[in-house]
């Protein structure tokens, strides 16, 4: 059923989702330029480490346990930490307003509407066990760095090879892509096209942990129960098939607040995203999203915490021999001198 959505709120948020989307092209396409120069000529933009969320948890578990933020990969440790606060007082915020692939899921769940009239909703049978391979994912991350790996591991796979080369193997990953992992990534892309974000509801870990870091939040989609008309449009604009016309509050680990609900409501004052008892308007919860996220890069910048320590001699080296064993997973030795003065604290590069 088609929905007429009322106010500002999806322009802003489109907004906001085209603005992220094309700062991280323009990331990607700076560090293609840095790979492909050899390192030489063009700076390597810092933002790429927004893509390396596993070497962010493991950099954020050393720098809880040490006080140190490593400098080898710092600012996925600040991306991991601005998102993962972000999902803790603004919901899944992050899904909605800022990840480019949560825009091309909606772009793709949108075309298939117009195509096929409706979308195609999984019965309760499928969808709940599918809706849990994304948990089940990511407790296997959180195991194996948050309880298996010491300090020693985690300062190991940090400094060592492979992470130090892990922005490097990611591109080539893309450039070099075999015919399976095509065929995967394409059968994603054609999946979300008749299903609502097929890869944020089953399969993204990121949604994941920040849709367990929702359910804390203290901002909560809410109903009038005394001028709620019962109309159900709320319900049928969710992109994420809750039921909120029959809720007082939306307590969904699937809510990323994308205000569609609330833009759908024909009456004033109805549904609100609220605050304890304030209600948080489009605009001001956008401004919250960008004071999350450049309030701690800044600092970070500031901090001169941002940019990695690895030279561009060393980068003309791993590119050199990125395929080489000794940039395989957990393999290589890291460096005694390195580690010493990691871990006598923050410094100079």
């Amino acid at each position: 059923m088609k929905v007429k959505l009322r106010g500002p709120s999806q322009k802003l948020r489109r907004a906001s989702q085209v603005f992220f989307s094309l700062a991280a092209i323009y990331t990607g396409w700076r560090f293609v330029l840095f790979v492909h120069n050899g390192a030489l000529g063009v700076s390597r933009p810092p933002g790429v480490e927004a893509f390396l969320p596993l070497s962010g948890l493991v950099g954020l578990k050393y720098w809880v346990i040490t006080g140190v933020l490593n400098s080898i990969h710092p600012a996925a440790t600040v991306f991991l930490l601005s998102f993962l606060l972000m999902g803790l007082l603004l919901k899944r915020g992050f899904c909605s307003w800022v990840c480019p692939f949560g825009l091309l899921s909606e772009v793709l769940w949108k075309m298939g509407e117009r195509i096929f009239g409706k979308n195609l909703r999984l019965p309760r049978g499928i969808d709940y066990p599918l809706r849990s391979i994304k948990y089940l994912v990511l407790g296997l991350f959180l195991w194996d760095i948050l309880f298996k790996m010491d300090l020693n591991a985690l300062a190991s796979f940090i400094y060592g090879p492979y992470n130090r080369a892990a922005d490097v193997k990611l591109l080539l990953f893309f450039e070099r892509i075999s015919t399976f992992s095509l065929l995967v990534i394409l059968s994603f892309l054609v999946l979300s096209v008749p299903i609502k974000n097929f890869w944020c509801r089953y399969l993204c870990p990121y949604g994941a942990l920040l849709g367990a870091l929702s359910l804390l939040s203290p901002m909560k989609i809410k109903r009038n129960e005394a001028s709620c008309i019962d109309c159900k449009l709320c319900t049928y604009a969710c992109p994420s098939h809750i039921e909120v016309h029959r809720l007082k509050t939306v307590h969904s680990d699937e809510c990323n607040a994308c205000f569609r609900c609330v833009a759908a409501c024909p009456v004033p004052d109805t549904l609100n995203l609220k605050l304890g008892r304030r209600t948080v308007g489009p605009s001001v919860y956008l401004l919250m999203i960008l004071l999350f996220f450049f309030g701690l890069t800044s600092a970070a910048r500031l901090a001169h915490r941002w940019e990695n320590s690895i030279t561009r001699r060393e980068y003309q080296y791993i590119l050199e021999h990125v395929d080489s064993p000794q940039f395989s997973h957990r393999t290589g030795e890291q460096s005694p001198q390195l580690r010493v003065k990691e871990a006598s604290g923050p410094g100079g590069r």
